[in-house]
């Protein structure tokens, strides 16, 4: 098949064993690769209540057809697990160069199940599977991981691996991968901590294959054609990577600080881009075969530490300084390194820690619950303090691994009205507040507060009316839909999103036939999509998820923005109740939020369509 190997690889741990799997083109043309595999995997893998961290919960790491092509951006590696946040579907990407090295192994997919008796990392290869001791490697932070293991294997070896919070599994913990300097982190969820479970500590992958395309000239002719529109919607990112939004999204009113009491600071430029970049830029860094380069790497001044680390992302950089109303720029840099290191997910982190801030600024926590530690916003050394504490499970550190919805349960006394979770999940940094959108995207997102289901891009550009609640079913059912087929394909969102466009079209069409050879029409495309998501719904609503769950945080319901060029903006429970009903309707799902037989057996999902039906009897039950 072109664009395909036709290969999964299961790895039993408990057995130490492997198999591969092929799979033909029927099964490559309805679920298209990455996320629609892994989805697949999942859904069909695994029982209904697995706990997240036994030997029954699965890993899969997925590629897909455009992986190691000509097109621009496909470095995206993707992997997905059921998440010990929320215990519910989720999936995470990270940039570098693994996904390259993985579909050049062969192997589309990588299904790991189990536990292996002692820690390990698994070596993968166009031969399948080896397991190698790593009691050395464990207790070890990521770089050190990673230069260890290269050592061993290589330098043409790509390596994903756990840090200390995930081996102790902080239930946010994340994965790091290191490539020239750039590193890449899966983050959110909480699939560091899942392998962890599973006493893995890395994942190695070292391949020589090469994908054939279809239509060579095809794929040229859509560069070019497309060029243009990527130099132009990618500029900033260019120049200063996602850091590029701080001062954007706090101009548009809609910057969350001190835990989103407000959303507009006079502080925002201190940790914007552009000052992070007069500061201590040293180069710019890119992803394997990417001509965006929105990766910067940044050098701390040597009476500051002199830290060389990449630049925080735009959403470390909310979740660490402005919730936290943390303005110190060095600071930044310092906390970013110290996640990566531990491997911790920089937004639940963040988010879980201006959370307690709050709830010690209004008396639901006190200085006896937190070990003798004042707590207050704007307090950068108690952020390193509480970020090392979190990696390690150490005093209030242990608390704050559980993730701010059950540090909220544990406090009762109305605490749970300061929570910023969809689905347990810490919000993102784009505000469902003053993006219409994102309030209905972020409720019925799968992955809960993660912005990578429905996504915000087109509401900045204006596409999409921010402030008109009309439009935001329209929104969240296409983006959402757009997600799905982008995380199969699979493509960075900057380059898909600027250069491809944000929503299915003609663009996607034209890939996907160039690559693999198909005929598909944008019908086609845009239904696997739609499947793809019918099927994450389907996996969730078989945990029990349903109307009750698509839900907003207090704040968003029912408190407006207090001031700035957003001040007013909410969604309130009646506008929020029409939104879902026609959210619902244009998902074909009923009105508690479950997709219909029919609809899935349209999606042509006819196993969900019988099990579908339990999920409804619990609901009446």
């Amino acid at each position: 098949m072109y664009g395909y190997f036709g290969r999964i690889l299961h790895i039993d741990l408990t057995q130490e064993k492997f198999k591969t799997e092929s799979f033909d083109e029927a099964f490559a043309r309805k679920f298209l690769g990455g996320n629609g595999f892994a989805a697949k995997i999942l859904y069909h893998g695994m029982k209904k209540a697995v706990d997240p961290f036994s030997a029954e919960n699965l890993v899969v790491f997925a590629v897909g057809p455009v992986t190691d092509s000509p097109l621009p951006s496909t470095s995206r590696a993707y992997v997905a697990t059921k998440s010990p946040l929320n215990g519910l579907f989720f999936d995470s990407t990270f940039g570098g160069r693994f996904a390259i090295t993985q579909k050049r192994t062969g192997f589309e997919a990588i299904v790991i199940s189990g536990k292996a008796a002692s820690p390990i990392y698994l070596l993968i290869d166009e031969s399948g599977a080896r397991f190698k001791p790593a009691d050395s490697l464990w207790g070890k932070l990521t770089k050190e991981t990673f230069e260890a293991i290269q050592a061993a294997e290589g330098e043409s070896a790509d390596v994903v691996s756990i840090g200390p919070a995930g081996e102790k599994k902080v239930r946010y913990a994340c994965l790091v991968h290191y490539w020239r300097g750039r590193e890449g982190v899966s983050g959110r969820g909480g699939v560091g901590a899942v392998l962890g479970s599973k006493n893995v500590k890395a994942v190695v992958v070292k391949g020589s294959k090469k994908t054939q395309m279809a239509d060579s000239q095809g794929i040229e002719e859509l560069i070019v054609s497309r060029k243009e529109a990527m130099e132009k919607g990618t500029a900033g990112l260019k120049s200063l990577g996602t850091p590029v939004l701080v001062n954007m999204i706090n101009t548009m009113g809609g910057l969350g600080v001190r835990n989103l009491q407000e959303e507009q600071s006079s502080r925002a430029a201190e940790i914007g881009g552009e000052r992070l970049k007069e500061l201590f830029f040293e180069r710019n860094d890119t992803c394997f075969g990417c001509p965006i380069a929105c990766g910067k790497t940044l050098r701390l001044p040597s009476d500051q530490g002199g830290l060389r680390w990449k630049m925080p992302e735009y959403e470390t950089l909310f979740s660490l300084g402005s919730m936290a109303d943390n303005w110190d720029a060095a600071s930044m840099l310092k906390l970013n390194s110290l996640c990566d290191q531990y491997g911790l997910d920089t937004i639940s982190m963040g988010v879980t820690i201006s959370f307690a801030l709050e709830c010690f600024e209004k008396g639901y926590l006190t200085a006896g619950d937190t070990g003798g530690k004042n707590l207050r916003f704007g307090d950068a050394a108690l952020l390193l303090e509480l970020v090392e504490e979190t990696g390690k499970r150490q005093g209030f550190g242990d608390v704050l691994a559980e993730g701010s919805f059950r540090l909220a349960e544990r406090l009762g006394k109305d605490s749970a009205n300061l929570l910023h979770c969809f689905k347990k999940v810490e919000v993102a940094g784009h505000s469902a507040r003053a993006l219409k959108g994102m309030s209905l995207g972020y409720a019925t997102a799968t992955r809960g507060g993660s912005h990578h289901d429905a996504r915000p891009t087109l509401q900045y550009a204006g596409e999409f009316d921010r402030t008109q609640a009309q439009i935001a079913p329209s929104f969240a059912f296409r983006t959402q839909n757009f997600t799905a087929l982008n995380d199969s394909l699979t493509q960075c969102r900057f380059a898909s999103e600027r250069g491809f466009g944000g929503v299915i079209n003609e663009n996607y069409v034209k890939m996907i036939n160039s690559v693999t050879g198909w005929n598909f029409a944008l019908a086609d495309v845009e239904r696997i999509g739609e499947r793809i998501y019918n099927l994450e719904r389907a996996f969730n609503c078989r945990e029990g998820v349903s109307r009750k769950d698509d839900a907003l945080p207090l704040r968003v319901s029912s408190q407006p923005i207090p001031d700035g060029p957003s001040k007013g903006m909410y969604t309130p429970p009646g506008e929020f109740e029409k939104m879902l009903e026609e959210y619902y309707r244009l998902r074909g799902w009923d009105s508690n939020g479950i997709p219909t037989g029919e609809k899935l057996l349209a999606l042509d999902l006819p196993e969900a369509a019988k099990e579908i039906s339990d999920c409804r009897l619990r609901i009446a039950d």
